[in-house]
């Protein structure tokens, strides 16, 4: 007896691909449905089955409804290519580009959500089921889903395409689920790429989710889930990975670009890891922890704050001064351990003007311990040649690679506020580097060399 559990967008029978993907995967979905009626036959019923996206250009105007479990959505490819470049690039250079949009198995996604409406209308892919048990093992893999454009969102600036709102999310879950799969994936120019509530066992690896408003956005609460190994940027408004209410979760290993107004943010996140990141950041606040979060293991991670180099950003920032600190804590019991962390900016462009920028600071909770952390704080003697190039690439590798104009750069190393006692801060700063009540801490300054 053959049951059909493979289906390829391009050679099913209602609707078309190219001109409404969504319309035709919806209809796919619904025949599964009708051909897995039997709950538990011979301890099964329903398997599920695999959607495959050939490479191409697929429009969606009809949102995705996902409500049935051991669904995978496949392609051929992330197709990922960079949107601010292009559309922060002069027409007449791009009339000899080799290609302008993204490609590979490719979701153009043209819903356009209504001002003030619920924020899951603008979801290409909206996974929602009630009821028990929770919707399990759905699975997005090897595909593009990119917004295509971005809208003025009455900020003064001159450039939509630069505002990173347009009220568009790549894959939206809305309630409770288990053991969910996004790999391989490219997201880009979505004001939102993956929000997810009430996530278990969630795995977010090896996806190229870059130049949206936020990138990876886990809400409500979950636990056991990990974001592994992504090439992660967001705008200047938005988070590149944020949990909310989160235990037992893993983020390692990702690749986070800057731009983003955090990096990494925790709101109420205990008993969690990050660990072998490389966070680069244009701005203050790259790691949040807030509302309590702790228990959080924070190590062996690289931290690089600069300026924006690339002179079609420049008018662009998080609205973050130099004093709220690179890594802001409130919560207890934190460790932050053996990080290596990097300030390399012009003064002029430290704010407020003539301030001691901040590496880390404890706004409040207790029993936070950081120790070993190597923090190097430069300055450029003089204004480097790559902030007035129009290639992001030069301007950004060219800023990254300039270490031999540099000179020390006074900051403040760590600071707890006095809401904040009972923590404990080895080798992590020099005595004149660390500023605490001294009678609430403890303190073990880092070696002074020569003195």
């Amino acid at each position: 007896m053959v049951s059909k559990k493979n289906y390829d967008v391009t050679e099913w029978n209602v609707g078309n691909p190219y001109e409404d993907i969504g319309k035709v995967i919806n209809s796919i979905i619904a025949d599964i449905k009708t051909r897995q009626t039997n709950v538990d036959v011979n301890d099964g019923g329903k398997p599920g089955a695999v959607i495959y996206i050939p490479p191409g250009d697929y429009h969606l105007t009809t949102q995705v409804v996902i409500d049935i479990s051991y669904l995978k959505i496949m392609g051929s490819g992330h197709g990922f290519t960079s949107s601010s470049i292009r559309f922060n690039t002069p027409p007449g250079e791009l009339a000899h580009w080799h290609e302008i949009w993204p490609g590979g198995s490719r979701v153009l996604v043209d819903i356009l959500p209504q001002s003030g409406s619920d924020e899951s209308t603008g979801a290409a892919f909206y996974v929602k089921r009630e009821g028990e048990p929770r919707i399990s093992s759905v699975e997005f893999a090897d595909f593009c889903i990119d917004g295509l454009h971005f809208v003025d969102d009455a900020s003064g600036h001159h450039d939509p395409e630069n505002s990173y709102t347009n009220g568009k999310t790549g894959i939206y879950v809305a309630n409770a689920q288990d053991s969910f799969r996004i790999t391989g994936m490219g997201f880009v120019y979505l004001e939102h790429g993956i929000t997810t509530y009430q996530s278990d066992a969630l795995s977010i690896h090896d996806n190229f989710i870059a130049e949206c408003g936020n990138c990876i956005e886990l809400r409500g609460s979950g636990q056991a889930s990990k974001i592994t190994d992504n090439l992660i940027g967001a705008g200047y408004k938005g988070y590149s990975i944020y949990a909310q209410n989160f235990g037992g979760l893993l983020v390692t290993a990702n690749n986070v670009f800057p731009r983003g107004k955090s990096s990494i943010h925790f709101s109420g996140v205990v008993r969690s890891s990050v660990t072998s990141n490389r966070f680069h950041s244009f701005y203050s606040g790259m790691l949040v922890l807030e509302d309590n979060s702790s228990e959080v293991l924070v190590s062996a991670n690289h931290f690089l704050r600069d300026h924006e180099p690339w002179l079609p950003m420049q008018g662009y920032d998080s609205g973050a001064d130099d004093l709220y600190g690179l890594l802001y804590i409130s919560g207890n019991n934190n460790s932050v351990i053996s990080n290596h962390i990097s300030e390399t900016i012009e003064t002029q462009y430290i704010r407020p003007s003539g301030a001691k920028p901040v590496i880390i600071r404890i706004v409040s909770g207790t029993g936070n311990f950081i120790s070993g952390n190597h923090m190097v704080a430069t300055t450029e003697a003089s204004k480097t040649q790559t902030s007035a190039t129009n290639s992001c690439f030069d301007a950004q590798v060219g800023a990254l690679l300039t270490v031999d104009a540099l000179q020390p750069l006074e900051v403040t190393a760590v600071q707890i506020e006095t809401e904040s006692r009972q923590n404990t801060i080895l080798d992590s700063g020099s005595d004149a580097q660390v500023v605490m009540d001294r009678t609430v801490n403890a303190f073990r300054a880092t070696p002074t060399p020569g003195l």
